[in-house]
């Protein structure tokens, strides 16, 4: 047939061939397509996080007027349902704490790991009665999704001077930094049970620049740093609820981003504004470098790309995939070598304020420039 029907054989391929073409820019255009998000939150979002079920909790920026100030900041939060209704969990106005006069911004949300309770991190700033002067600090809320107060062992369901809280795997126990140095930021590790309070750290005394709570473990990665700076940053392996700990590398700098990869094998941070650092936590002296400029990253489903967004935290800037090079230990007396990867724009280019992927990988949420306006989207592979 080939030989008597040339024609016939080179229709069907060019057919194939459009069909197949026709699939492909299709499948980009609709991923690359802002005009069509899966879903979209018309409000000007300040922080949200994706539930391990696939709902978003977010809050909502509002401005509350009172007799003696007229632009206190008490954000809203909402949840919203994987099909799409939503509710209010809490009323920014009639938040109040005491006699306090105060303002926040919701700073970013944790979800437990069976995705029944919240954890809200605000920064806050109170008026001191007596000079008017305003003193910064982080608080943590604690709340179920339905809005209800989690109150801590009967008391409070606020966690004062609490950064980067999480829940360990009981559901129960809560641990967070708390600051300990200004303005390197130094932090100490503390904890508390939501039935009888707080309880001592097993890490009293020592100080860390950075830690990343290791999904459904009661372990933690760590860049630990001395007070008086006089030493190098250590990245270390943490057990919780003892004192054991495994001192991973010594790291030639740290500038922020510490992160570990979904499948905990990977860790990632930045050593300067340029260079990031990528190193294997079973074997710490398989390592590579990429220079790509400081900015907020996510790991690929597969962790062998990142996507970077070019920009500080709460600051906007695009989108781009960035490929890791294989980790590799290097030459006895060589420096690790740094290489350079061709970044890979997403959404043509766009800027975008603050973005995550979901648990699961499949999706990605980005707050706009401006309005803040939190869409969906399917996550974009190229």
């Amino acid at each position: 047939m080939t030989a008597r029907f040339p024609l016939l054989r080179a229709l069907c391929v060019l057919c194939a061939l459009c069909v197949s073409s026709l699939f492909f820019f299709s499948s980009v255009s609709s991923a690359q397509n802002l005009d069509k998000p899966l879903q979209s939150i018309d409000e000007e979002v300040t922080a949200f996080a994706f539930a391990p079920d696939g709902r978003i909790v977010y809050s909502v920026y509002r401005k509350l007027k009172t007799k003696a100030y007229d632009a206190l900041e008490h954000d809203d939060i909402w949840l919203q349902e994987a099909g799409g209704k939503r509710r209010r969990l809490l009323e920014g106005q009639k938040y109040a704490r005491g006699n306090q006069t105060f303002s926040y911004l919701i700073d970013s949300f944790r979800w437990s790991p069976n995705g029944r309770f919240i954890l809200a991190q605000l920064f806050t700033t109170t008026v001191e009665s007596d000079s008017g002067n305003g003193v910064d600090s982080y608080q943590t809320l604690v709340f179920d999704d339905s809005g209800h107060e989690i109150r801590i062992a009967k008391g409070d369901n606020v966690i004062l001077d609490a950064a980067n809280a999480t829940f360990l795997p009981d559901n129960a126990t809560v641990f967070f930094l708390s600051e300990t140095l200004k303005p390197l930021p130094l932090f100490a590790i503390k904890s508390t049970r939501l039935a009888t309070g707080t309880f001592p750290s097993f890490y009293e005394g020592r100080s860390f620049r950075d830690v990343v709570w290791l999904k459904d473990m009661n372990f933690a990665i760590a860049v630990e740093q001395d007070r008086s700076l006089s030493g190098p940053p250590r990245l270390q392996h943490l057990d919780l609820f003892s004192d054991d700990h495994q001192e991973l590398a010594t790291l030639d700098g740290y500038e922020g981003g510490l992160s570990v990869s979904p499948s905990r094998k990977k860790v990632a941070y930045f050593i300067d504004k340029e260079v990031l650092e990528i190193r294997d936590l079973a074997f710490p002296s398989r390592v590579a470098r990429i220079r790509v400029g400081l900015g907020i990253f996510r790991w690929s489903p597969d962790e062998s790309r990142i996507l970077l967004k070019r920009a500080p935290e709460k600051k906007s800037g695009d989108l781009v995939w960035i490929a890791l090079p294989p980790l590799a230990v290097p030459a006895k007396g060589q420096d690790i070598p740094v290489s350079q990867p061709e970044p890979s724009p997403i959404f043509r280019g766009i800027s975008f304020r603050q973005f995550d992927i979901s648990p699961d990988g499949r999706f990605l949420a980005v707050t706009m420039p401006g309005k803040r306006n939190l869409l969906v989207f399917p996550l974009p592979l190229r």
